[in-house]
């Protein structure tokens, strides 16, 4: 769907496969800048080129004009066709440094962060065309001007992205959901990362990877609220739960349990996240 005139959002489906009867049915946002060229920022999970593709040629484009794949971190259904749209496309792939040896090797993401069906939801490595930080301006094309901001916290190099023209702002997966999974590495990080989107002004649109466009001023700034509030209870949450001789998946299971979270978020990816609020204990936050 066109969201500005230059913006538009594509929602990919996908699965997440625990057990043949724990299946949790999940989405992912990818968005398409049209300009003279076509440049993506991020494109869902394995097999999600083929509507990536189809949506341009529904717009009278074609996989040619594929200029760029802008990544803003790491996980499988932001980077799952990233390998097939590069064979495709030749595009030039650019992300954060933070997160290069999770993308330029995914079998190494699979070791320290084993997401049920990786493989499945991966289509292969991709190495950098150009390498971003926090400050970077992209120059895609001629009026088409992308702010690079490093927001970490979700992954250590998950980037958001600025276009001033149009008073859009692509956060990714830096907010946090009320009433999904809470996830991310580092509960600080990911605090000081919506503080400092916060502060960004002419900010008309908010592109999130898990929810539809967020448009006008006063919503945006709530949404991000609300983004704080949900890590502050589980902040909390975890900090009272937090017992000696305890190991990182019984907290997990504490912390989830009086969440009221679903069974299958006992895993080791919300465990490390719970566990990070051990080193915040002493710090103010909020």
């Amino acid at each position: 769907m066109q969201i500005t005139d230059k913006i538009h959002a594509i929602k990919i489906n996908f699965q997440l496969v625990f057990s043949p009867e724990n299946i949790a049915e999940r989405s992912v946002y990818a968005y398409i800048v049209f300009g003279e060229k076509i440049h993506l920022i991020d494109c869902g999970v394995a097999g999600a080129e083929k509507q990536i593709f189809s949506y341009l040629e529904a717009n009278n484009r074609t996989k040619t004009d594929v200029a760029n794949l802008i990544i803003s971190h790491a996980h499988p259904d932001h980077i799952g066709a990233a390998t097939a749209i590069k064979k495709q496309t030749d595009c030039k792939v650019v992300y954060h440094d933070g997160d290069r040896d999770w993308i330029e090797d995914t079998d190494k993401q699979f070791r320290e962060r084993p997401i049920p069906g990786f493989h499945t939801l991966v289509g292969g490595s991709v190495s950098p065309d150009s390498l971003v930080k926090d400050g970077d301006r992209l120059q895609l094309e001629d009026g088409l001007v992308i702010d690079v901001i490093h927001t970490p916290g979700h992954s250590e190099g998950s980037i958001s992205l600025f276009l001033e023209q149009d008073g859009a702002l692509v956060t990714a997966d830096a907010l946090p959901l009320p009433g999904d999974l809470p996830l991310y590495d580092d509960i600080g990080k990911s605090v000081a990362s919506i503080k400092k989107l916060q502060r960004l002004e002419k900010v008309d649109v908010v592109f999130s990877s898990w929810e539809e466009p967020i448009q006008g001023s006063t919503r945006i700034q709530d949404r991000m609220q609300e983004s704080l509030q949900l890590l502050r209870t589980v902040h909390e949450t975890v900090c009272a739960n937090i017992e000696e001789q305890q190991d990182d998946m019984q907290l997990c299971e504490r912390v989830v349990k009086a969440l009221s979270l679903p069974p299958f978020a006992v895993n080791p990816v919300m465990a490390k996240a719970f566990v990070s609020s051990r080193k915040y204990m002493n710090t103010e936050l909020f």
